[in-house]
């Protein structure tokens, strides 16, 4: 692992069928190869027309020589196929694997009560937290890949718990190297030094899924990361989703978070979103996909290693090694020359483009998946979950985004009702009603601790009542926007919100303009946005807050996490 204060860093990601190898050159190792490398010194590398790769190609990517790629999009069915069978409740759940997981969580709750829970708040969250992180540990991948997703949903889930569930992102104990040289040698079919002249036998990073390790190509000393999956992983998993999916519906209205997310909803959606990262194949598409959509907007503030051309299984992904700073190293970038500021601004507009235009995005962002180059632009990492969105999700999420930003609060209950949050025959100036969404802002720093308790539980009370539901990519949508919030704070806390959300939406405007209008006949010209809706979700008033910056909503943010500590016990 690299050290806390470590400068610029080496690339790796965090989380298999056979390949025949063949150990890929260098992009000036053949004539041809050399030519096109050659004639385009200039501009760059040939490939850099398909994806936003890096100028400094090991290899050049030319997808139909890659055959690994024939086999992804029935891969893909095949996995989407098998999540119902997997999250419906089983007559009888593996047994063994049940005890288990009552055991290591019932121990975990029932020591708690019996010793912490009368310390208070929250010393008592506290140490609740970590006996469930340490819960998930024993429990293995599936339970610590749930936890490194709660780690990324702050503002989601409680601050304890998230700030416990973070260490499961970088303390995950590593597989013993012969257990790695297994799975590499078994999927490509060589032993591993016929393969690699090196290969690290301590691993850059280690996840639930996979571990990453650095090595170096044997022939052309091309030096890549090697991405390789745990064995006997998938089994557990699917162990593991059978057992959560029998326990979901009895706890159905016993928990406050269950009653509000609906369990067996979020085994469904947790199963959709772990079961594609268990076949590499399926990732190294994701990631010659999203650098082919950010190409074709024109967005080169990203850079996404290239997959190696043959060197990609089930359980193994060779990739270009890339180098950068952490993305919280922001002493280190602002040394080096590098605009926080402009990182931040890119990065959003890169997700949202994804969203709304291209329909495709990165669906986990988190400090270990990204860093900034020395360049600048920002490399993305580790495309195990990736939201792919139907032509009607993407139409509703360009709706949603765009009527946020001119206040139309009908039309983004309607685009959620779209995206499934709420059920198609939804009345929706009845929710506009019942939630009191027409009415004049309510300063949440202005409630009492028992106010505001009421306020939250009136409003969860009435979403449920109306069949509320979190669908998988809008779970992906928020939890991205919560990691940019937190990434705001490190980069640019002094960034002015209402100024900054302005300029991203005359961008769009500007940029994509023609297509926006064609598809929620919104013409350019007629474009004004109007932030008082989004200023009062901020809970400021509209007609007198003319600027926010990112330190002085946390500010408001603390005072209200303070009363709501102060109230629930």
């Amino acid at each position: 692992m690299p050290s806390p204060d470590a400068g610029p860093l080496d690339s790796r990601t965090l989380d298999g069928g056979t390949a025949t190898p063949a150990t890929a050159t260098p992009a000036t190792a053949t004539p041809a190869t050399a030519t096109a490398a050659g004639d385009l010194s200039a501009a760059g590398p040939a490939d850099l027309v398909l994806g936003t790769f890096s100028d400094t190609p090991p290899w050049l990517i030319e997808p139909d020589a890659m055959t690994w790629r024939r086999r992804v999009p029935a891969l893909r069915s095949v996995t989407r196929r098998s999540v119902p069978e997997l999250t419906t409740p089983p007559r009888v759940p593996p047994l063994r694997r049940m005890v288990r997981t009552v055991y290591e969580l019932g121990s975990a709750v029932g020591l708690w009560w019996l010793k912490e829970r009368r310390q208070g708040n929250p010393t008592s969250r506290a140490a609740l937290s970590r006996r469930v992180r340490v819960a998930a540990e024993h429990l293995g991948p599936t339970y610590i890949k749930l936890g490194q997703i709660i780690s990324s949903g702050e503002g989601l889930f409680p601050a304890e718990l998230v700030n416990e569930f973070r260490l499961l992102r970088d303390q995950v104990p590593a597989e013993e190297f012969d257990a790695v040289r297994r799975v590499v040698e078994e999927d490509l079919g060589r032993p591993l030094e016929a393969v690699f002249s090196r290969f690290e036998r301590t691993p850059l990073a280690a996840a639930s899924i996979a571990q990453v390790h650095a090595a170096t190509l044997r022939g052309s000393g091309v030096e890549v990361v090697v991405k390789v999956q745990r064995p006997a992983v998938g089994t557990l998993v699917r162990q593991d989703l059978r057992v959560m999916a029998w326990l979901a519906p009895f706890l159905i209205g016993r928990i406050p978070i269950a009653a509000l997310a609906n369990p067996p909803a979020l085994v469904e959606l947790f199963a959709e979103t772990i079961t594609e990262e268990l076949d590499f194949r399926i990732e190294a598409a994701n990631m010659l996909d999203i650098a082919a959509s950010l190409a074709e907007l024109n967005q080169r503030s990203f850079v996404i290693p290239r997959p190696h051309p043959s060197l990609v299984t089930r359980r193994v992904l060779v990739m270009e090694r890339l180098d950068g700073f952490r993305f919280d190293d922001v002493v280190g970038m602002q040394a080096a020359g590098l605009d926080t500021h402009a990182i931040i601004r890119a990065g959003m507009i890169g997700f949202l483009e994804g969203c709304m235009i291209s329909g495709i995005f990165h669906g986990d962002l988190h400090g270990g998946n990204l860093f900034v180059r020395p360049d600048g632009r920002t490399a993305l990492l580790d495309f195990g979950i990736t939201a792919r969105m139907t032509p009607g999700e993407r139409h509703a999420f360009l709706r949603l985004l765009m009527t946020a930003s001119m206040n139309d609060v009908r039309g983004q209950l309607a685009a959620l009702r779209d995206l499934g949050t709420l059920p198609p025959d939804t009345d929706l100036d009845a929710v506009i009603r019942d939630l009191n969404l027409d009415g004049p802002p309510v300063d949440p720093t202005q409630l009492t601790p028992d106010e505001l308790v009421a306020e939250i539980q009136k409003m969860v009370k009435q979403l449920l009542a109306y069949g509320a539901r979190l669908p998988k990519i809008l779970m992906l949508f928020v939890k991205n926007l919560v990691f940019l919030d937190g990434a705001i704070a490190s980069l640019a806390p002094g960034l002015d919100l209402f100024a900054e959300i302005t300029h991203l939406s005359l961008y769009f405007a500007t940029t994509h303009g023609e297509r926006i209008a064609a598809e929620i006949g919104v013409a350019p010209e007629e474009y004004k946005p109007d932030l008082s809706g989004i200023k009062a979700s901020f809970g400021v008033d509209p007609n007198t807050t003319h600027s926010l910056t990112y330190a002085e909503l946390q500010e408001r943010r603390e005072l209200i996490r303070s009363r709501l500590r102060d109230r629930i016990t």
